[in-house]
């Protein structure tokens, strides 16, 4: 049994090396298409704030839906759908809003949980391999005996050890991808949350233009134009 799991090291400790290898590669092309994702996707949220408050402002429904569509962004994404219900009230909009990002966070989260594992993961592996490597070359050290082979042994065990730099030179790229991503993934919910208070404003606004608008005898008709009456005939 020993034997046998004394063969398994020699074959799988080289392994591991080719194995982190692969990891790495992987990990280097998500970390680049999350950057080409982002980088497609970012917004001047506070100009982008202003240009739909200044259309929601003249009723321009049309231009803010327009504004939205114009953007690639998770953030116009979530508001050009909460502009389909601001009829419904604040409630219905808060609700569509914290739906809909529900529904896109997989999509900016995504390749953050390999990164992470993989910048959790990566010393250990290579630890792993460091290990097969010393028992190969504790090995090697009893076949040798009194041959003088130690030499040998000493550049098994120091090539074992690469197996841990490698998992530590594999995993540090991947934690600093996976701290920048996760990052811009909370940076794009307080987005949606700025132009959120934006969209709010807007509606507290209407509604106490509205409140003041019936204090004055003013009734909406079905199409949302103000008839003024005359306070006898107000209802």
């Amino acid at each position: 049994m020993i034997n046998q799991l004394m063969n398994v090291a020699e074959s799988v400790g080289a392994t591991v090396l080719w194995v982190l290898i692969g990891l790495s590669v992987l990990s280097m092309g998500i970390a680049f298409e999350r950057l080409v994702w982002f980088g497609q996707r970012r917004i001047d949220v506070k100009a982008l704030g202003r240009a739909l408050t200044t259309r929601l402002g003249a009723n321009d429904l049309e231009g803010a839906n327009a504004l939205l569509a114009s953007s690639r962004s998770v953030e116009a994404t979530v508001m050009k759908e909460a502009l389909q219900w601001l009829d419904r009230g604040p409630e219905s909009v808060r609700e569509v809003i914290e739906g809909t990002l529900r529904e896109q966070k997989p999509e900016y989260e995504r390749g953050l949980l390999y990164l992470g594992t993989l910048g959790n993961n990566a010393p250990f592996v290579g630890l792993f391999g460091t290990v097969l490597g010393i028992v190969s070359a504790f090995k090697e050290l009893g076949n040798a005996g009194a041959s003088g082979q130690m030499g040998n042994v000493m550049g098994g065990i120091s090539e074992a050890l690469i197996a841990t730099a490698v998992g530590i030179l594999v995993a540090i790229p991947a934690v600093v991808a996976f701290n920048y991503f996760q990052k811009r993934a909370g940076e794009v919910e307080e987005n949606v949350a700025i132009l959120t208070n934006h969209l709010f404003a807007h509606l507290k606004r209407s509604e106490g233009a509205h409140a003041t608008a019936s204090g004055n005898g003013v009734v909406a008709t079905g199409n949302e134009r103000p008839v003024h009456l005359s306070p006898s005939k107000a209802v």
